[in-house]
């Protein structure tokens, strides 16, 4: 019972749920979320590396999930001072029984582990088991494979959850599960997410997280070092017409955030034809209004989900690609599916 959590410890769980790029976390808190115990009261910190701001969207609202998007920036590095601030007001205000964090994919863990066992959170919150999803497609992703925050993401992590069973092949998800036995200490349990789905039974037992020896690397002490361009989420959409567009490179990748007035509307079969011409690599996030409703719309590796969508304040959109890809005018493919 989340009463009597909260009187025995007198803390706030709070469960990081890190993984690289496109590696089902936000699934993977959604099938959470349906599990939720009723008596408990959630709150959802989601950070991304956008500047527009696409991840809050991706939840339906409720009375008993609280979902604040911090986007445009690590929440290691660039965006600590934001995520204490926000959070010291989540937890006065809101008052949640559970605090659920999803640091950016390309987010580093360290940092942010600081933060929440310094000063300012040390008699408030207990970091429980940290949880990585890991989808096994990467383990013939020699560029992910060497790169060092998706490395230190699993090594940070006291539990892993594979994730996109369905698109992965059993050579892959061995290789996957082999990969993390290498892992020293060995994680405190490896679960196949079939379907994103992770029991609540993994979140609700999980003890604290274990004190990693890993500092944050170089490429995201030179991030803290650099002044942040602070992501707000917007109340007020662009005009019609007008397009808003941001972009932002770090770490090897480069993001480009678009945002139309929701007025206007996109044809959903052109709108999908042309999100799946882009390059495989290309992640992809969005919620649009469409001539069959508002839709969000989900792309990892290659493989693009639709589904409804409660969101109605605006279109957004979020295209993440690594820096040798080729430039692709995303604005004028899709400025040119609006409906008159």
């Amino acid at each position: 019972m989340a009463g009597s959590e909260r009187k025995t410890t007198r803390k706030v769980p709070v469960h990081i749920i890190t993984g690289f790029l496109g590696s089902g976390k936000t699934t993977l808190i959604h099938s959470l979320i349906e599990q939720k115990p009723v008596d408990e009261k959630w709150a959802i910190l989601v950070n991304e590396f956008g500047q527009i701001g696409i991840d809050q969207a991706m939840f339906d609202a409720r009375d008993d999930v609280v979902v604040k998007g911090l986007p445009g920036g690590c929440l290691c590095c660039q965006l600590a001072f934001v995520l204490q601030a926000a959070l010291v007001n989540l937890l006065a205000r809101s008052k949640p029984d559970r605090v659920i964090i999803e640091p950016s994919g390309l987010g580093h863990p360290a940092g942010l582990l600081d933060l929440l066992r310094g000063e300012a959170f040390h008699e408030v919150v207990e970091v429980r088991d940290i949880i990585a999803t890991l989808d096994p497609r990467r383990m013939d992703d020699t560029r992910a494979l060497q790169h060092d925050t998706f490395r230190d993401q699993l090594d940070m992590a006291d539990a892993v959850a594979l994730t996109m069973l369905d698109q992965s092949t059993p050579e892959q998800r061995s290789a996957a599960h082999a990969f993390v036995a290498e892992r020293w200490p060995p994680r405190k349990w490896v679960q196949e997410a079939t379907q994103g789905e992770l029991p609540l039974a993994l979140l609700m037992h999980s003890g604290s997280a274990e004190a990693r020896d890993i500092s944050v690397p170089v490429s995201h002490q030179q991030l803290a070092a650099t002044p942040s361009l602070e992501g707000t989420f917007f109340d007020f959409p662009p005009p019609p017409g007008k397009p808003q567009r941001e972009t932002g490179t770090s770490l090897g990748y480069t993001s480009t955030g678009l945002r139309w007035h929701p007025s206007e509307r996109f044809d959903l079969d052109r709108l999908a034809n042309c999100l799946g011409e882009l390059p495989q690599q290309a992640r992809i996030k969005g919620v649009f209004h469409t001539d069959s409703g508002w839709k969000r719309l989900n792309r990892a590796d290659g493989a693009l989900s639709i589904e409804t969508s409660a969101w109605r304040q605006d279109s957004r959109l979020e295209v993440i690609l690594p820096d040798t890809a080729p430039a692709i005018d995303i604005e004028g493919r899709l400025c040119s599916l609006t409906l008159g």
